[in-house]
């Protein structure tokens, strides 16, 4: 009977940690009327991580609560990315889900294979670059809030280090590491941006390690990219500031939060799903700047001065102008080579493969 009682637990276990332990929309609502359409999130991390999870639930929310009853959603959350998430996807296009989203890049392949079996259910992969009839891509452009968030934390440092603690040596990263300072260059040529690698993008005590040690050789100011708020807690700890990421970190952890580049993603869901709701939706690759809202800088901190605000606001709306964008000539590599030169930009497609360092960048690409 022990036995038979702890095979019945561990089933019920497995069950509740597919259906992710939420739903939201109409799934029990409505009145013998239409079926809601019904879409499925898998997420790499947790709703809680205050980061890049919580900010796909909250633009997963968002979307419920535009559309209401005419939409059912669900989410699992902590899905290794490999076969195991083509598994998850394929279960859910079984069960009937008109929509799936999958939220991290080596979720791609997976979504690809599974998208190619269920012609009629659409799919959306965040950060990829695959696409087929059924699936699409969408992403955001990173680099324009983190170069404006250069700008808050080359004003700030006082040593001129500035710590980035670094997720994966992969070009959304690198685009991100080099946009930053290249606005931290444009208001302080003397500072440089000094890059840890921890090799994860949630691991609260590893990214804690890797702040501490970049304050421990001088850095005053604290960058990432990861899905903690534990670089911030570190830098506040010792006195320090420091420049958020993926959601408004400052509401978890204080003024010391100077900043953060932050993610949107409740418009884009919302257009999406009502787009594929009314036989509208057609295969796309979307990656919107911070004209579209996707992404954009939080509120900044009161320790923030007021020339050092007016000068975002004023470089903010020469990329939504269109009229400049970050990588844009001249543009040197670490080793002083010009990359970009003078009156040309760099293409989707080489930002998009970006593979080397920024002038002003401490750090190596081989971790």
């Amino acid at each position: 009977m022990k036995k038979a009682l702890t095979v019945l637990l561990v089933f019920m276990l497995a069950f509740s940690l597919f259906a992710g332990g939420q739903q939201e929309g109409a799934a029990e609502g409505t009145d013998g009327g239409d079926e809601p359409f019904k879409v499925a999130f898998v997420y790499i991390g947790i709703p809680g991580d205050l980061g890049w999870t919580y900010e796909h639930d909250r633009g997963r929310k968002y979307m419920v609560e535009q559309l209401g009853d005419a939409v059912e959603t669900t989410y699992i959350e902590n899905v290794p990315e490999g076969p195991d998430a083509a598994r998850i996807m394929r279960q859910y296009a079984q069960q009937g889900y008109d929509m799936i989203f999958a939220t991290s890049f080596g979720y791609m392949d997976p979504m690809l294979e599974v998208a190619q079996e269920f012609p009629d259910v659409y799919f959306e992969h965040c950060s990829g670059y695959k696409t087929a009839d059924n699936m699409s891509t969408y992403f955001g452009r990173m680099y324009q809030p983190r170069y404006l968030a250069g700008l808050v934390a080359g004003n700030a440092t006082e040593s001129n280090v500035i710590g980035y603690v670094a997720a994966f040596p992969i070009p959304e990263v690198i685009r991100g590491i080099n946009g930053f300072t290249l606005g931290v260059q444009e208001v302080n040529p003397d500072a440089t941006v000094k890059v840890v690698w921890t090799n994860t993008w949630y691991d609260p005590v590893k990214e804690r390690e890797a702040a501490v040690a970049l304050l421990d050789s001088g850095a005053d100011v604290i960058a990432q990219h990861q899905d903690t708020t534990e670089p911030q807690k570190a830098a506040e700890e010792r006195g320090k500031v420091s420049i958020g990421y993926d959601s408004d970190m400052g509401q978890f952890v204080g003024d010391t939060v100077l900043t953060s580049p932050i993610w949107n993603f409740g418009p884009y869901y919302t257009r999406v799903v009502r787009e594929a709701m009314n036989g509208e939706w057609e295969t796309h690759q979307f990656w919107g700047g911070i004209d579209t809202d996707i992404v954009k800088l939080a509120e900044m901190s009161p320790l923030v001065p007021q020339p050092v605000r007016d000068l975002v606001d004023a470089e903010r709306e020469k990329i939504v102008s269109g009229e400049w964008d970050v990588f844009w000539g001249p543009l040197k590599n670490r080793k002083g080579e010009v990359v970009v030169a003078k009156g040309e930009k760099m293409t989707d497609q080489e930002m998009l493969n970006m593979n080397f360092f920024v002038e002003g960048v401490e750090g190596t690409l081989d971790d």
